[in-house]
Protein backbone atom coordinates (compact mmCIF):
# COMPACT_ATOMS: atom_id res chain seq x y z
CA UNK A 1 0.00 0.00 0.00
CA UNK A 2 1.45 3.48 -1.09
CA UNK A 3 1.64 6.00 1.89
CA UNK A 4 1.15 9.35 -0.58
CA UNK A 5 1.91 12.79 0.85
CA UNK A 6 -0.38 15.76 -0.22
CA UNK A 7 0.73 18.90 -0.97
CA UNK A 8 -2.16 21.31 -1.09
CA UNK A 9 -1.57 24.84 -2.86
CA UNK A 10 -3.68 27.99 -2.62
CA UNK A 11 -2.11 31.18 -3.65
CA UNK A 12 1.22 29.55 -3.91
CA UNK A 13 1.70 28.16 -0.38
CA UNK A 14 1.57 24.28 0.97
CA UNK A 15 -1.89 24.71 3.13
CA UNK A 16 -4.46 22.72 5.36
CA UNK A 17 -7.53 22.38 5.82
CA UNK A 18 -10.21 21.13 8.25
CA UNK A 19 -13.25 19.31 6.51
CA UNK A 20 -12.53 21.61 3.42
CA UNK A 21 -13.48 25.09 5.34
CA UNK A 22 -11.21 27.50 3.48
CA UNK A 23 -9.42 28.21 7.07
CA UNK A 24 -6.04 27.66 5.88
CA UNK A 25 -2.73 27.01 8.01
CA UNK A 26 0.43 27.46 5.69
CA UNK A 27 3.13 24.84 6.45
CA UNK A 28 5.41 26.28 3.52
CA UNK A 29 5.67 29.15 0.79
CA UNK A 30 8.21 27.00 -1.11
CA UNK A 31 6.17 24.10 -2.19
CA UNK A 32 9.17 22.57 -4.66
CA UNK A 33 10.96 22.28 -1.31
CA UNK A 34 8.23 20.24 0.29
CA UNK A 35 7.91 18.13 -2.92
CA UNK A 36 11.59 17.32 -2.36
CA UNK A 37 11.71 16.62 1.29
CA UNK A 38 8.78 13.86 1.09
CA UNK A 39 11.12 12.74 -1.63
CA UNK A 40 14.21 12.27 0.24
CA UNK A 41 12.51 10.79 3.09
CA UNK A 42 10.83 8.12 0.73
CA UNK A 43 7.41 8.92 -1.06
CA UNK A 44 7.14 6.86 -4.19
CA UNK A 45 4.36 8.49 -5.11
CA UNK A 46 2.73 12.37 -4.44
CA UNK A 47 -0.57 13.97 -4.12
CA UNK A 48 -0.80 17.60 -5.36
CA UNK A 49 -4.20 19.70 -5.41
CA UNK A 50 -4.37 23.35 -6.34
CA UNK A 51 -7.07 24.76 -4.43
CA UNK A 52 -7.15 27.71 -5.95
CA UNK A 53 -8.88 25.52 -9.35
CA UNK A 54 -10.60 23.83 -7.34
CA UNK A 55 -12.64 27.01 -6.66
CA UNK A 56 -12.66 28.47 -9.71
CA UNK A 57 -12.29 25.96 -12.18
CA UNK A 58 -9.03 28.17 -13.42
CA UNK A 59 -5.63 26.43 -12.81
CA UNK A 60 -3.71 29.20 -10.92
CA UNK A 61 -1.06 26.95 -9.54
CA UNK A 62 -0.10 25.35 -13.48
CA UNK A 63 3.64 26.99 -13.08
CA UNK A 64 4.33 26.25 -9.89
CA UNK A 65 3.29 22.29 -10.23
CA UNK A 66 5.52 22.39 -13.52
CA UNK A 67 8.30 23.03 -11.31
CA UNK A 68 7.86 20.71 -8.32
CA UNK A 69 7.57 18.25 -11.58
CA UNK A 70 10.63 19.17 -12.73
CA UNK A 71 12.56 19.29 -9.42
CA UNK A 72 11.38 15.36 -8.65
CA UNK A 73 11.99 12.46 -9.65
CA UNK A 74 8.64 10.27 -8.52
CA UNK A 75 5.13 10.28 -10.26
CA UNK A 76 2.73 12.60 -8.55
CA UNK A 77 -1.02 12.75 -9.30
CA UNK A 78 -2.81 16.55 -9.62
CA UNK A 79 -6.50 17.21 -9.16
CA UNK A 80 -8.54 20.25 -8.37
CA UNK A 81 -10.74 22.23 -11.00
CA UNK A 82 -9.57 20.34 -14.18
CA UNK A 83 -13.11 20.44 -16.20
CA UNK A 84 -12.12 19.89 -19.91
CA UNK A 85 -9.96 17.41 -21.71
CA UNK A 86 -7.96 20.70 -22.76
CA UNK A 87 -6.80 20.69 -18.95
CA UNK A 88 -6.17 17.05 -18.48
CA UNK A 89 -3.55 16.94 -21.88
CA UNK A 90 -1.84 20.06 -20.65
CA UNK A 91 -1.28 18.70 -17.04
CA UNK A 92 -0.24 15.50 -18.22
CA UNK A 93 2.12 17.11 -20.57
CA UNK A 94 3.69 18.52 -18.02
CA UNK A 95 4.36 15.34 -16.58
CA UNK A 96 2.22 14.65 -14.29
CA UNK A 97 1.38 10.67 -13.99
CA UNK A 98 -2.27 11.17 -13.07
CA UNK A 99 -5.13 13.54 -13.59
CA UNK A 100 -7.71 13.12 -10.53
CA UNK A 101 -11.03 14.66 -12.05
CA UNK A 102 -14.20 15.62 -9.68
CA UNK A 103 -16.54 18.20 -10.25
CA UNK A 104 -17.17 17.74 -13.89
CA UNK A 105 -17.00 13.96 -13.89
CA UNK A 106 -19.02 13.92 -10.80
CA UNK A 107 -21.91 16.43 -13.11
CA UNK A 108 -21.24 14.79 -16.27
CA UNK A 109 -20.26 11.15 -16.36
CA UNK A 110 -20.18 11.43 -20.24
CA UNK A 111 -17.23 13.79 -19.63
CA UNK A 112 -15.30 11.04 -17.25
CA UNK A 113 -15.83 8.28 -20.05
CA UNK A 114 -14.27 10.63 -22.49
CA UNK A 115 -11.51 11.04 -20.57
CA UNK A 116 -10.93 7.22 -19.75
CA UNK A 117 -11.41 6.33 -22.78
CA UNK A 118 -8.73 8.61 -24.39
CA UNK A 119 -5.77 8.34 -21.36
CA UNK A 120 -6.98 5.04 -19.32
CA UNK A 121 -5.12 4.67 -16.32
CA UNK A 122 -3.86 8.07 -16.43
CA UNK A 123 -7.38 9.52 -15.21
CA UNK A 124 -8.75 9.10 -11.42
CA UNK A 125 -11.80 9.90 -9.89
CA UNK A 126 -12.12 12.66 -6.66
CA UNK A 127 -14.87 10.90 -4.98
CA UNK A 128 -15.39 13.35 -1.78
CA UNK A 129 -17.79 12.16 0.69
CA UNK A 130 -20.02 13.41 3.06
CA UNK A 131 -23.48 12.83 4.78
CA UNK A 132 -24.60 15.37 2.35
CA UNK A 133 -23.76 13.51 -0.65
CA UNK A 134 -20.56 14.58 -3.18
CA UNK A 135 -18.44 17.51 -2.68
CA UNK A 136 -18.09 19.18 -5.20
CA UNK A 137 -16.62 23.11 -6.59
CA UNK A 138 -13.62 22.88 -3.53
CA UNK A 139 -16.39 21.74 -1.70
CA UNK A 140 -18.64 24.31 -1.46
CA UNK A 141 -21.75 22.64 -2.66
CA UNK A 142 -22.68 18.44 -2.52
CA UNK A 143 -24.68 16.63 -5.03
CA UNK A 144 -27.10 14.04 -3.70
CA UNK A 145 -25.98 10.61 -6.41
CA UNK A 146 -27.08 7.11 -5.70
CA UNK A 147 -24.24 5.71 -4.80
CA UNK A 148 -24.48 1.92 -5.84
CA UNK A 149 -25.56 3.25 -9.13
CA UNK A 150 -22.54 5.41 -9.38
CA UNK A 151 -20.09 2.64 -8.74
CA UNK A 152 -21.74 0.08 -11.53
CA UNK A 153 -21.07 2.93 -14.09
CA UNK A 154 -17.76 3.78 -12.67
CA UNK A 155 -16.82 -0.03 -13.56
CA UNK A 156 -18.74 0.24 -16.74
CA UNK A 157 -16.65 3.00 -18.12
CA UNK A 158 -13.52 0.94 -16.32
CA UNK A 159 -12.40 3.33 -14.54
CA UNK A 160 -9.37 2.20 -12.63
CA UNK A 161 -8.62 4.71 -9.43
CA UNK A 162 -10.89 5.98 -6.98
CA UNK A 163 -9.87 9.30 -4.63
CA UNK A 164 -12.02 7.84 -2.11
CA UNK A 165 -12.35 11.18 0.72
CA UNK A 166 -14.66 11.19 3.67
CA UNK A 167 -14.99 15.12 4.35
CA UNK A 168 -15.65 14.64 7.50
CA UNK A 169 -12.80 13.51 8.60
CA UNK A 170 -10.38 15.62 6.35
CA UNK A 171 -7.94 17.58 8.52
CA UNK A 172 -9.54 16.79 11.74
CA UNK A 173 -6.68 13.99 13.03
CA UNK A 174 -9.52 12.12 14.42
CA UNK A 175 -8.89 8.88 12.20
CA UNK A 176 -10.08 7.46 9.42
CA UNK A 177 -13.61 6.24 9.21
CA UNK A 178 -13.21 2.52 9.01
CA UNK A 179 -17.22 1.69 8.78
CA UNK A 180 -17.49 3.95 5.83
CA UNK A 181 -13.97 2.86 4.12
CA UNK A 182 -15.31 -0.85 4.54
CA UNK A 183 -18.48 -0.24 2.55
CA UNK A 184 -16.46 1.41 0.17
CA UNK A 185 -13.70 -0.83 -0.61
CA UNK A 186 -16.23 -3.76 -0.74
CA UNK A 187 -18.99 -1.99 -3.11
CA UNK A 188 -16.18 -2.05 -6.18
CA UNK A 189 -13.51 -3.82 -7.38
CA UNK A 190 -12.17 -0.69 -8.61
CA UNK A 191 -8.92 0.14 -7.28
CA UNK A 192 -9.20 2.91 -4.44
CA UNK A 193 -7.12 5.41 -2.67
CA UNK A 194 -8.16 6.65 0.60
CA UNK A 195 -7.87 9.87 2.71
CA UNK A 196 -9.32 11.57 5.15
CA UNK A 197 -8.69 11.80 8.99
CA UNK A 198 -5.35 9.75 9.34
CA UNK A 199 -3.71 10.92 12.49
CA UNK A 200 -1.88 7.69 14.13
CA UNK A 201 0.25 5.04 12.84
CA UNK A 202 -2.63 2.72 13.90
CA UNK A 203 -4.91 4.11 11.05
CA UNK A 204 -1.88 2.46 8.82
CA UNK A 205 -2.04 -0.45 10.54
CA UNK A 206 -6.06 -0.86 10.77
CA UNK A 207 -5.75 -0.22 6.61
CA UNK A 208 -3.54 -3.03 6.37
CA UNK A 209 -5.65 -5.20 8.19
CA UNK A 210 -8.71 -4.68 5.94
CA UNK A 211 -6.52 -7.13 3.33
CA UNK A 212 -8.50 -5.31 0.69
CA UNK A 213 -7.02 -5.89 -2.59
CA UNK A 214 -8.11 -3.17 -4.26
CA UNK A 215 -6.93 -0.51 -1.57
CA UNK A 216 -3.56 0.44 -3.51
CA UNK A 217 -2.89 4.10 -1.15
CA UNK A 218 -3.51 6.18 1.88
CA UNK A 219 -2.75 9.95 1.30
CA UNK A 220 -1.53 11.99 4.40
CA UNK A 221 -1.57 15.38 4.99
CA UNK A 222 -1.50 17.45 8.19
CA UNK A 223 -0.32 14.42 10.26
CA UNK A 224 2.85 14.61 8.66
CA UNK A 225 2.89 18.42 8.63
CA UNK A 226 1.62 18.19 12.19
CA UNK A 227 4.85 15.91 12.88
CA UNK A 228 1.91 13.15 14.15
CA UNK A 229 4.78 10.55 12.95
CA UNK A 230 7.24 10.89 10.33
CA UNK A 231 7.01 9.78 6.57
CA UNK A 232 9.27 6.59 6.88
CA UNK A 233 7.38 5.79 10.33
CA UNK A 234 4.45 5.59 7.80
CA UNK A 235 5.80 3.83 5.25
CA UNK A 236 7.38 1.20 7.57
CA UNK A 237 3.99 0.30 9.09
CA UNK A 238 2.15 0.00 5.54
CA UNK A 239 4.82 -3.08 4.81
Amino acid sequence: MLIIPAIDLKDGEVVRYTRGRFNKKVYSADPVSVALNWQRQGAKFMHVVDLDAALTGKAKNLKLIKKIIAATKIPLEVSGGIRDLAMIKKILNLGASQVVLGTKAIEDTGFLSKAVKKYGGQIALAMDVSSRGIGIEGWKRSVKIEFTSLIATLEKMCLRTIIYTDITRDGSLKGLNFPALKRMLQATSIDVIVSGGVCSLEDIKGLIALKRPNLKGVIIGKALYEKMFSLPEAIAAAK
